[in-house]
C-alpha cells in the first residue's frame, strides 16, 4: 500500500491537503468522493511532488515503539486514565519526534476522537497497530490487545535483528569491492595512463582498453554521478506507482534463490499479523484488510485484496489464497487445517514460526553460496585489472634483460 498526496474541499468549501494511504490514485479518489468531499488530485507521494521537494515524516523506530507500548500498558495496568498515561510518556520520551507525535495523539484524545483514530491521523504507526487499538476499545479489553501487540512486536524485532544480522557481512563485502573497484578505475588506472604516456612503449591489447576505461571514467565520472542520482530519482518515483511497484516485486519474486526467500518473509509476516487480528477478536475480513495492506510484497498484497473479495462473498480463507496460487502449497494446506479445526489464530501462528525458521535457515545457506562468489568475482576484476597495469612494466624489464 502506497501513500498518496491528496488535495480536497468539503461541503462548506474548506481546503485541505493530507496523506492518505491507498492502493492506486483512482481507489484513493473514489473513497474521498464516497465520503462527499470534492477532490481536486492525488499524487503519489514521492521525493518530488507538483515539482517541490516533498519532505516525508520520520517513522517510529520499532525498538522505541515497543518500549513506549510496554510502559503504556503498565500505566493503564496501574489504572490511569489515557489522557493521564499519555501526558506521563510525553514528559519522560527523549525522542523529539515520537513526543511530537504523542502531544498531537493527547490533544485529539482530549478533543473527543478515540485513540485509534488519533494515531492514525499521523501517519507514522503501523496500521496493524491503530486496528488492534480499535479491536480494543469495540472489545473494552485494551489491556489485553496491547498484550498481544507487545508479544507480535518483540517476536517480528527479533526476526528482524536476526536476518539484518545475516546480511551485514555481504553488505559490507559488496561495499568494500566496489570503493576498491571505483578506487582503481578512477584514480590508480588514470595515474598509470601518465606513466605509459611518458615511455612511449608498446601496450598490449587488455592494457591500452583498461587504460581507455580508465581515462574515460575519470574524464565523466561527474556526469555519470549526475545521471546516476537523476536514474535513482526516477526509480524512487517509479518504484511508488502500482506499475512499478508490481514490476519491481514480480522480478524480485523471480530470482532464483533469494525470490523463494522473500516469499516466505512475507508469508511469515502476513500469518503472524492476521494471528495477531484475530486473537485480538477482530473478525476475518477486517483481519485481512489491515494485514494484507502492511504487505512489502505487491504480488501478495493484491493476492489477499482478490482473497479477502472472496472470503467477504463466503469463500474459505484457504480456497480463496489457493486460487492466486501465490501463497506456498504447504500454508495454505497448514490454514484448510485451522478452518477445519476452529483454531484458526494457532495455526496461523505455527506457519509463521515454520516460514521464519525456514527463511533464516535458507538465508544462511544463500548467504554461505553469495560471499565466496562475491571474493572470486572481486579477485578476477581486481587481479584482471592489476594484471592488465603491469603486464607492459614486466615486459620491459624482460627487455631489458
Amino acid at each position: 500500500m502506497a501513500e498518496f498526496l491528496v488535495k480536497l474541499a468539503d461541503e462548506r468549501g474548506r481546503l485541505a491537503q493530507q496523506v492518505e494511504r491507498g492502493y492506486s490514485e483512482s481507489e484513493v479518489r473514489e473513497r474521498f468522493v464516497q465520503q462527499g468531499y470534492l477532490v481536486y488530485w492525488v499524487k503519489p507521494r514521492g521525493l518530488f511532488v507538483g515539482g517541490k521537494l516533498q519532505i516525508r515524516g520520520r517513522k517510529v523506530k520499532q525498538s522505541q515503539f515497543v518500549i513506549f507500548n510496554q510502559q503504556f500498558l503498565t500505566l493503564i495496568k496501574a489504572g490511569l486514565p489515557i489522557l493521564n498515561s499519555l501526558d506521563l510518556l510525553i514528559k519522560k520520551q527523549k525522542d523529539r519526534n515520537l513526543q511530537a507525535l504523542l502531544q498531537n495523539i493527547r490533544d485529539r484524545v482530549k478533543g473527543g476522537e478515540s485513540l485509534s483514530d488519533a494515531f492514525g491521523a499521523q501517519h507514522a504507526f503501523p496500521k496493524i497497530y491503530t486496528t488492534t487499538l480499535m479491536a480494543g476499545e469495540k472489545s473494552g479489553n485494551m489491556e489485553e490487545v496491547l498484550s498481544r501487540y507487545i508479544a507480535f512486536q518483540r517476536l517480528a524485532l527479533t526476526f528482524k535483528k536476526k536476518l539484518a544480522v545475516s546480511l551485514v557481512y555481504p553488505a559490507l563485502l559488496v561495499a568494500v569491492v566496489l570503493c576498491m573497484l571505483i578506487f582503481l578505475v578512477t584514480y590508480v588506472v588514470p595515474q598509470f595512463a601518465k606513466l605509459f604516456e611518458n615511455l612511449n612503449a608498446q601496450l598490449p591489447a587488455i592494457t591500452v582498453f583498461m587504460l581507455a576505461v580508465g581515462t574515460n571514467a575519470q574524464r565523466y565520472a561527474p556526469f555519470v554521478a549526475v545521471a546516476s542520482v537523476l536514474l535513482f530519482l526516477f526509480f524512487w518515483r517509479w518504484k511508488n506507482t502500482d506499475s512499478g511497484a508490481e514490476r519491481i516485486d514480480a522480478a524480485v519474486l523471480k530470482l532464483p534463490l533469494l525470490g523463494g526467500i522473500w516469499l516466505k518473509y512475507q508469508v511469515a509476516n502476513f500469518s503472524r499479523m492476521l494471528s495477531t487480528l484475530l486473537t485480538g477478536g477482530l473478525p476475518l475480513v477486517p483481519s485481512l484488510e489491515t494485514a494484507g495492506a502492511s504487505m512489502g510484497s505487491r504480488q501478495i498484497l493484491n493476492s489477499v485484496a482478490v482473497a479477502t473479495d472472496r472470503v467477504r462473498e463466503g469463500q474459505t480463507l484457504s480456497k480463496s489464497l489457493d486460487e492466486r496460487k501465490i501463497f506456498p502449497d504447504l500454508a495454505v494446506e497448514m490454514i484448510e487445517v485451522g478452518e477445519s479445526t476452529g483454531a484458526l489464530p494457532a495455526m496461523l501462528n505455527s506457519v509463521a514460526e515454520f516460514y521464519e525458521e525456514d527463511v533464516q535457515t535458507a538465508l544462511g545457506a544463500a548467504m554461505a553460496l553469495i560471499e565466496p562468489v562475491i571474493l572470486i568475482v572481486m579477485a578476477v576484476v581486481v587481479g584482471g585489472i592489476l594484471i592488465s597495469l603491469y603486464l607492459p612494466i614486466f615486459t620491459l624489464g624482460s627487455n631489458i634483460h
